[in-house]
């Protein structure tokens, strides 16, 4: 059985997404684990710890994850920011590892005015020095693949393989597969030879392996547009079919996969996590 879930609010408490989670049937839950526009964080106390890991025993909700500040940019080519980063990123993790989180997911970073070789390299610098800090032993750090906006870095499935071929496994380093943000940077998951274009780069660059999650968000903007904006399942360029294939593909099935759709109703009054959780398990069912 495939599992689904989304993004939530830990508003009120970590163990409040986990609730938000549980009472629209998710079977996972993302969160952030703090303000993912700030750099301080307060410290997560036991007792929200245990209020957190009750609430995931209580509901069956399985499978948390974090997703990291916005903020952070390990591919900087200034040493202050970057160095900014990597205790940031190094806070994330600590705090997905008090959690007791399946992962915590980062986009890679984008080079700025260097270039992209100059950048991948400080990425796969920063995440060394990052996970030698943190030293996980249940949570994975997940680079997630982007739209290739600007100069970010991991569009590409040759970008993300080079950067696992020099982190990866070995220091608990995966990734986060966005479905909107493949199709943005121009891997075309409208259609079915765009999608097994894609999984042949994926396979060829060792990242269809490293996928660890997914991120399930249609597309408002084209394949190749470069643009990331998340539209509701089946009523973006990517479409209901391809979410299909995704849904019912031999590797991605077995691998957790959350929402990250806009709130709110539609015109009916219907909340639009709900639909779109509908949405999908009519498409993994039919």
């Amino acid at each position: 059985m495939v599992k689904l879930g989304a993004h939530m609010s830990i508003a009120g408490g970590y163990y409040k997404a986990v609730d938000a989670a549980s009472q629209f049937g998710m079977d996972v839950v993302q969160l952030f684990t703090k303000n993912n526009n700030q750099w301080n964080a307060k410290e997560i106390l036991g007792s929200e710890v245990d209020r957190f890991n009750q609430s995931l025993k209580e509901s069956g909700v399985t499978n948390p994850l974090s997703h990291a500040s916005y903020l952070i940019n390990l591919a900087s080519p200034k040493d202050e920011l970057w160095n900014k980063s990597i205790d940031g990123m190094v806070i994330e993790w600590q705090r997905a590892e008090q959690l007791g989180l399946d992962g915590v997911v980062v986009h890679p970073g984008a080079f700025v005015d260097s270039d992209e070789a100059s950048g991948m390299q400080r990425i796969v610098d920063g995440v060394a020095k990052v996970a030698e800090q943190v030293g996980a032993k249940k949570s994975w750090l997940l680079l997630e693949n982007t739209a290739g906006q600007g100069s970010c870095l991991g569009w590409s499935m040759e970008q993300l393989g080079w950067m696992l071929e020099r982190t990866g496994e070995s220091m608990r380093v995966g990734v986060c597969f966005d479905t909107c943000h493949a199709h943005a940077a121009g891997y075309d998951f409208s259609s079915l030879s765009g999608f097994q274009a894609w999984e042949k780069d994926a396979k060829k660059h060792g990242v269809l392996e490293a996928i660890r999650a997914l991120h399930l968000n249609d597309s408002k903007k084209g394949c190749g547009s470069r643009v990331d904006r998340h539209e509701h399942i089946g009523l973006g360029t990517i479409g209901r079919e391809g979410f299909e294939r995704v849904l019912k593909h031999r590797v991605l099935k077995k691998w957790p996969m959350y929402l990250e759709t806009e709130k709110g109703q539609d015109e009916s009054g219907q909340e639009w996590d709900a639909i779109n959780l509908r949405v999908l398990r009519e498409l993994a069912n039919a």
